[in-house]
């Protein structure tokens, strides 16, 4: 090999060593900016968990009889602690498998609505948070958290005394990037119209969990106006006896063009987020 020959050598390993260092850098940069929210079917319940870049939350943990349906799903994420446990309000189908896994999972911060339950379930989840040393955060609408990469903001409840526990649930906006979600526990039309009334165009989201698993109690016009969802998603049970979601709802969504995901009909749901673009993924169980 010529000197000209070594030096063309030479400059063609350094025009490699800057190619992969550049991939790499670039799979690195994308691996540590990704969203992913998982609906998780519980049948008639919520459970969201929720993974923005390197840390996680958890809305909600479904019935008691699917808190192993929630802690595994959790464990299967590989998820070794959550930043945030929501607990949107106190019914057995929101909070029932929280026990489980406040037990088996690290958890740095619980935030609850100020509303209590004289329930066995209820008295269960206050006695785990109160065992691991941990204190409840009131949701308070207005409040901004962070997910690393990722805003929270509480959008309800904007009211101190409701005569349904539904209309307590916390609500939460998150943005990531240019992409928003809205999730709004069993929040019914009274909760709704404070939230638009307070937050008006402000929220705006590319995707909606709809409140109270599709029931026509909620999902009025003017939120579905404000919140202008391209996709919606109903957490509800297969044939469940309250006929959830409502009919009167899905047409509704139809009519504004939303795309419509069911973890009664698809099983689990993952949305992941780059912060620009979004993919829908449906894992039937």
């Amino acid at each position: 090999m010529n000197k000209k020959q070594k030096v063309l050598y030479f400059i063609l390993l350094i025009i490699l060593f800057i190619g992969v260092t550049y991939l790499r850098n670039s799979q690195d940069d994308f691996e540590g900016g990704a969203l992913e929210v998982h609906f998780i079917d519980v049948g008639q319940g919520d459970s969201i968990l929720i993974k923005s870049n390197n840390e996680a939350m958890l809305i909600d943990g479904g019935k008691r009889s699917s808190k192993d349906v929630v802690l595994e799903y959790i464990q299967n994420e590989r998820i070794e602690n959550l930043k945030y446990i929501v607990a949107t309000h106190p019914h057995e189908d929101h909070i029932g498998g929280l026990q489980n896994v406040i037990e088996n999972i690290p958890v740095e911060n619980i935030l609850m609505p100020k509303v209590t339950a004289n329930t066995k379930v209820f008295e269960n989840l206050l006695d785990i948070i109160s065992d691991k040393g941990l204190k409840i955060t009131l949701a308070k609408s207005g409040d901004n958290y962070e997910l690393d990469g990722s805003k929270l903001i509480i959008i309800a409840p904007n009211s101190e005394e409701y005569s349904n526990l539904n209309n307590y649930s916390v609500g939460i906006q998150l943005v990531f990037g240019q992409v928003g979600f809205v999730f709004t526990g069993d929040a019914e039309v009274p909760s709704e119209k404070e939230i638009v009334e307070r937050f008006g165009s402000g929220l705006r989201a590319d995707v909606l969990k709809l409140g109270h698993h599709g029931s026509n109690t909620s999902s009025t016009e003017d939120f579905l106006n404000a919140v202008n969802p391209k996709h919606a998603i109903v957490s509800a049970g297969d044939k469940n006896s309250y006929d959830h979601p409502h009919k009167e709802v899905l047409e509704r969504l139809k009519k504004m063009g939303v795309e419509i995901y069911r973890t009664d009909l698809l099983g689990h749901i993952v949305v992941t987020s780059d912060g620009e673009d979004l993919k829908f993924i449906k894992q039937k169980n």
